[in-house]
């Protein structure tokens, strides 16, 4: 089982031809079984949506669950990492929030330009290991990247399929760079950045559901461990959970969406900007489950354990060979306002909680 190239820049994931898990999409059998995802690594859209490989993810049953360039922001596309600041570079797509003027658009739209895969599986679990490099507007590289997409059918009876998308960043350029959002920024509860799914424009106004049961709205800006969301016909439902590390068990604030369209961002940087020295690596992470109405039933079994796999350092859950850069090594952090500066340490997660061109890009 594994990721499979169809020669168009595009990454194809389907289930098998018994239907019982993820499967390769060359060989025998290829054209059978449903397209679980369409991972288009080397996107073609225009400079100002900040161009950047993107996941569209379907359910067992073949059903969209994500968008792809909506209307009303064109720079939204299924599951992403999308970040609006990074030092001065907007790696989200469309204008830059500029606190007192509002949204201004800029020559500062960065892409994510793919480098390299390696496709690997083992033990019913799809693998793809891809180096990425960021690169400004203007053709400087601010980051290089190294990130693993993983993909596994869930226990029988769940209805469910799972991704999880770990990506580590390390500043490549001489200076310190600041991860931020428009919050962070100085505008009131839109921290919008990190690992973002925008659902179909059928779903909003669908039910978005926590720990603590519905949230709706008002869970945008608060902190929880995950977030789902189900569709307003219950046809299908998506959960997903914040993997990057945080001091609190109610892990990072969120950025969701229900309202205005269907959205879902563990937002690491949703109001406190975290500085990366050069030299040094950052690492974001996400799992998202695919399933059933009912899918936030599975937040503390399958969902907990697949937070567990991401977040455990040095692990290869899948035995394919250790999951690049997540040695975490010693490190300080203090607090000065509303910066985090991770002072030293290789390799760290987050530690603190923290379409027209002229509309708000979230």
């Amino acid at each position: 089982m594994q990721f499979a190239d169809d020669g168009i820049a595009r990454l194809i994931l389907r289930t098998d031809r018994a239907g019982d898990g993820p499967a390769a999409g060359d060989g025998p059998g290829a054209g059978d079984g449903v397209i679980l995802a369409e991972y288009i690594y080397a996107p073609t859209e225009p400079q100002v949506e900040s161009p950047r490989p993107y996941a569209l993810l379907r359910t067992l049953d073949g059903a969209a669950v994500t968008a792809y360039r909506p209307a009303d922001h064109v720079w939204h596309k299924g599951l992403s990492l999308a970040l609006p600041v990074v030092g001065h570079e907007n790696f989200w797509g469309g204008p830059t929030y500029v606190h007192g003027e509002g949204y201004l658009q800029q020559a500062n739209n960065g892409a994510q330009v793919h480098r390299t895969f390696r496709h690997t599986a083992a033990a019913c679990v799809a693998r793809v290991d891809e180096t990425l490099d960021w690169v400004t507007e203007d053709g400087r590289t601010v980051l290089a990247e190294e990130r693993t997409l993983t993909a596994r059918r869930l226990d029988a009876g769940t209805g469910a399929w799972a991704l999880t998308w770990r990506s580590a960043l390390r500043n490549v350029t001489s200076e310190p760079l600041g991860f931020g959002s428009p919050t962070s920024k100085g505008r009131d509860n839109a921290g919008y950045a990190g690992i973002f799914w925008r659902g179909p424009a059928a779903w909003t106004g669908g039910e978005i559901l926590g720990p603590g049961g519905p949230a709706g709205d008002s869970a945008r800006g608060t902190s929880a461990p995950w977030l789902a969301f189900v569709a307003p016909d219950r046809s299908a439902g998506v959960l997903m959970l914040d993997a990057t590390a945080s001091p609190s068990p109610a892990g990072h604030p969120w950025f969701a969406r229900s309202e205005e369209y269907a959205g879902l961002n563990p937002a690491p940087f949703f109001s406190r900007e975290t500085v990366l020295p050069p030299g040094d690596t950052l690492v974001l992470a996400a799992a998202v489950v695919v399933g059933t109405a009912v899918v936030a039933d599975l937040a503390s079994t399958a969902g907990a354990a697949l937070v567990t796999e991401l977040r455990t350092a040095g692990a290869d859950p899948t035995g394919l060979g250790e999951i690049p850069q997540i040695r975490s090594a010693a490190h300080r952090v203090s607090e000065s306002g509303d910066e985090l500066r991770i002072r030293a340490g290789r390799t760290a997660g987050i530690h603190a909680p923290g379409t027209d061109l002229d509309k708000d890009p979230a």
